[in-house]
């Protein structure tokens, strides 16, 4: 199933597809104000979460921590998980999956009727509006898009711009990654990294060659 081109209604909000490639793809989440995501896990796929607008409570199964936004977090394959609204407006939020597979999907609890089963199909499928976002591939020129008041621009990175990057500012990480001297990746596609941490493993190691990621700055 092509995603690219339709929003997914969510009993909690919706979604839709923004970015792509073979190893990434990034969804837009928009979560309504107390409603929640089930409890779920992924089995075979790993997820980042950066919070553009709105505060969220993810819970796992014996813990909630509370996010905010430019906030993020690694969910690794397998562990359950739900996101809560819990901000006046709802909550936007990044969704980086690596793979992409929209059905690798195991749902333990659901509040609305969705228990044990599987990803939404084409009925809860609408035509993408104008107002939907499309991250284009890292280039020269590089385009810059206005999202809540932060740009999101995506580039092929020099390593020495980036080696005062500043904490506040996020890098998602789309092809390549960081590599040690013996060629040892410890950045992967699909990461998701604060500037700060950036520039300290870039004192010590290098971007792969075929690097290109997606900056979220003020």
């Amino acid at each position: 199933m092509d995603y690219s081109d339709v929003v997914v209604k969510k009993p909690w909000g919706m979604e839709y597809l923004c970015y792509r490639n073979e190893d990434v793809a990034i969804w837009l989440l928009h979560i309504e104000k107390d409603k929640e995501t089930s409890m779920h896990c992924h089995p075979n796929k790993n997820t980042g979460f950066v919070v553009l607008k709105g505060k969220v409570e993810l819970s796992f199964l014996r813990n909630i921590i509370k996010l905010k936004a430019l906030d993020k977090i690694h969910i690794f394959r397998s562990r359950f998980h739900s996101t809560k609204a819990v901000s006046k407006d709802g909550a936007f939020i990044f969704e980086v999956e690596t793979p992409e597979d929209k059905h690798d999907l195991v749902r333990l609890e659901d509040k609305y009727g969705r228990k044990g089963k599987q990803y939404e199909g084409t009925k809860h499928h609408i035509d993408k509006t104008d107002n939907c976002i499309w991250i284009p591939e890292a280039k020269d020129n590089e385009d810059v898009i206005e999202l809540f008041g932060y740009k999101i621009k995506h580039f092929i990175p020099i390593k020495k711009n980036l080696l005062k990057a500043k904490e506040e500012d996020l890098y998602i990480v789309t092809k390549g990654g960081v590599c040690t001297h013996t060629n040892q990746k410890i950045v992967w596609p699909g990461d998701v990294i604060d500037g700060h941490t950036l520039s300290r493993l870039l004192k010590a190691f290098y971007f792969d060659s075929t690097t290109t990621m997606i900056s979220i700055t003020k």
